[in-house]
């Protein structure tokens, strides 16, 4: 009898045992689950990140949009804050399909599309009557571009200058110059002999056609720098 009574308890304390770790693990379940949702969260804001589309004030020159589901380039953009009036966004944008330019007007958090951009290297070789014309260095296929499309960068495009070309739906719709080129002047009258005030320019051509204002002591024959985003004189090259 004594033998039968230790073998009752010995299973009686087993038992104990096994409902005390399934009370255990019953209890811990929750915290568990807890641990596991950062991570579907993070997803989930990713998720909103991608879809989400910019704001008008958040413009910029060079982006391509959708407006009144047409896609365009953007040409200029200007913040306007007039008084106490509600701030808007003015931009001039040109049509891709129709090559037309627009001056339109967002409020500032008005939402717009965006059109994907693709950019490639091109190599200016020469330019006629009929257009632009630049060199894939990848492929070497000759692009021909028109001037409309080119616009105030041919007066600074000469043989060999690599450029961006921006292109949206499979056309080209902008080119970027780098943010300075080297030019030669052919046309500059000489400097007044004496003249030595380091804030006094003179008029002179480049070999794009272009004319600058640059120091007296730039003479016909040499190479200078120009800055492409102001069309200013910046030292010699």
């Amino acid at each position: 009898m004594e033998l039968a009574g230790k073998v009752r308890d010995r299973e009686d304390a087993l038992a104990s045992t096994r409902d005390a770790r399934l009370t255990h693990r019953v209890a811990r379940a929750p915290t568990a689950c807890k641990l596991r949702a950062p991570p579907l969260y993070r997803f989930n804001a990713l998720t909103n990140h991608v879809f989400t589309m910019p704001a008008a004030n958040d413009l910029r020159r060079g982006m391509a949009i959708k407006y009144n589901g047409n896609p365009a380039i953007v040409l200029e953009v200007h913040h306007r804050t007039p008084g106490n009036l509600r701030a808007f966004v003015q931009a001039i944008i040109r049509y891709i399909n129709t090559g037309k330019s627009a001056d339109v007007r967002f409020g500032s958090t008005d939402k717009v599309e965006l059109v994907s951009i693709e950019r490639k290297q091109l190599d200016f070789s020469y330019e006629d009557r009929n257009g632009y014309y630049f060199m894939d260095p990848e492929t070497y296929d000759t692009i021909t571009l028109q001037e409309n499309l080119i616009g105030d960068a041919k007066d600074y495009l000469v043989e060999n200058l690599s450029v961006q070309v921006l292109y949206a739906e499979g056309k080209a719709v902008q080119v970027e110059l780098p943010a300075s080129v080297s030019l030669k002047v052919v046309e500059s009258a000489e400097g007044v002999r004496g003249d030595t005030a380091s804030n006094v320019t003179k008029p002179a051509k480049l070999e794009t056609g272009k004319t600058i204002n640059v120091p007296l002591f730039i003479k016909e024959g040499e190479t200078i720098k120009i800055d492409t985003r102001t069309g200013a004189y910046m030292g010699r090259a």
